[in-house]
């Protein structure tokens, strides 16, 4: 059935619900979010439009200790609210978080549980290190109690699969399931690759995202010892994460989840579920360069954004706005500058940038996901979501950062960057969909046959 759907719309080109190389296209058409900056994507996207920052003193351990002392965490967040209680200590609280933001996002898109035809259902959640709690629990056990004390959930719990496997037990999908593990563009990565289980048939609906929960001692002190992290703003952590600005020192750690629901645009309007915005290209690409540090060019996040760019058949110049990897270090927010002058030139000072960081703290493989899912929001509502706590412009970082306020604007386009460890860039371009379905390139391309 998939390589018939593949062959129905390759011999549909030009045909609204294909795009310009025969692909069935992808919309959006559902929305989960659990983090720091609310229990739902609402509540998320209006703390970070009005400043309500996410990030506050660490809660889960005694962080007394630490040069750093604040990260962003998931506050009064209740597993059994989304989840049998039993089934909630029996897993880790990455899948706990994934759990609780695919019912949202199910239930945005106006879904079911269990979906109706699950074969034609996949799932494709990323994350950075699964249940890493569980295992180091898990681990003090056997060192203090013994081997008859460690849990029969210890390996369940921590594999890396296991938030894909959860969303698709609450949905009941049965078509492909995976994981994605690259570091900060995990969640990014995900959704793109989610993208092309659709456009090669396998699938008609996906689930995606990414998720992660790891405000725990030895994420706080591995990047504590890589001088990754913040720790000149613990008493003001309001203002710690501060990308592109002069005085930025390192980022946030933080937790959450941000799911969507993908799915063809003929099902998606077939079916009347609401669309926010349709992903229009995704692109990967590999720095090869260093496991931590960024190629001093950028050239990797170059290919990445460029590759993304041509994959949506657009130009540079097609892009209304860019939602920053930003995470407030000063290499990284200095390389994604120079990468983004090295690609749209002189056009770069015109392109207002947005880095969501700035209030959610930097949550690891939950992080591209949750951003894809603002520059959804930021094509659908037409506002641009500000960078807050730009306040001493950096001469090397001098572009447009939106700072401290939100723009009201019409934005067609959005480039979503995700920079990684290990050199992993990933990047997605979303598009606005009008009532007629055309895609924004051929909106602008009529346009301008006109004038």
């Amino acid at each position: 059935m998939g390589n018939q759907l593949g062959n129905q719309f390759g011999n549909q080109f030009g045909n609204q619900f294909s795009d310009g190389r025969g692909r069935p296209r992808v919309v959006i058409t559902g929305i989960g979010v659990m983090s720091p900056l609310g229990h739902t994507a609402a509540e998320s996207w209006e703390s970070l439009l009005n400043g309500r920052s996410g990030i506050g003193p660490i809660t889960q351990f005694d962080a007394s200790q630490f040069s750093c002392r604040i990260a962003g965490e998931v506050k009064d967040f209740r597993p059994a609210d989304y989840m049998d209680f039993k089934e909630a200590r029996r897993i880790s609280r990455a899948s706990q978080l994934a759990i609780a933001a695919t019912r949202m996002a199910l239930a945005d898109a106006g879904l079911p549980e269990p979906l109706p035809h699950g074969e034609r259902a996949g799932v494709l959640v990323g994350t950075g290190v699964g249940g890493f709690e569980v295992a180091d629990a898990n681990m003090i056990i056997l060192r203090k109690k013994g081997v008859s004390r460690v849990s029969p959930f210890a390996m369940t719990g921590f594999l890396p699969n296991m938030p894909s496997h959860h969303v698709s037990e609450v949905a009941q999908t049965l078509g492909p399931i995976s994981t994605v593990t690259a570091a900060c563009a995990t969640g990014t990565q995900a959704i793109g690759e989610a993208v092309e289980l659709i456009r090669r048939g396998a699938a008609d609906l996906v689930i995606s995202g990414g998720v992660e929960g790891l405000i725990h001692e030895a994420a706080i002190a591995g990047f504590g010892a890589m001088r990754a992290l913040s720790t000149a703003f613990n008493d003001e952590p309001h203002r710690a994460s501060r990308p592109f600005d002069k005085d930025r020192d390192g980022f946030i750690l933080s937790e959450g989840g941000g799911i969507l629901v993908l799915e063809r645009l003929d099902q998606a309007l077939a079916r009347q579920a609401p669309i926010y915005a349709e992903v229009l290209g995704h692109a990967s690409s590999s720095d090869a360069f260093h496991v931590a540090a960024q190629d001093p060019e950028a050239a990797g996040a170059v290919r990445a954004m460029k590759w993304a760019i041509e994959d949506a058949s657009l130009s540079p110049d097609e892009i209304d706005c860019i939602n920053a990897h930003g995470t407030s270090t000063p290499m990284n927010d200095l390389s994604e500058t120079t990468a983004v002058k090295t690609l749209f030139g002189e056009r770069a000072y015109e392109i207002p940038i947005s880095a969501n960081k700035s209030l959610l703290g930097h949550a690891m493989g939950g992080a591209g996901a949750i951003e894809a899912i603002f520059a959804a929001l930021t094509i659908k509502e037409g506002i641009i979501p500000p960078t807050w706590n730009y306040e001493t412009a950096d001469p090397e970082c001098d572009l447009d950062y939106v700072p401290n306020a939100s723009r009201p604007a019409t934005v067609r386009t959005v480039l979503s960057n995700s920079f990684g460890l290990g050199g992993q860039n990933a990047c997605l371009v979303l598009g606005a969909v009008n009532q007629n379905t055309q895609t924004a390139t051929q909106t602008r391309n009529q346009n301008a046959s006109t004038t």
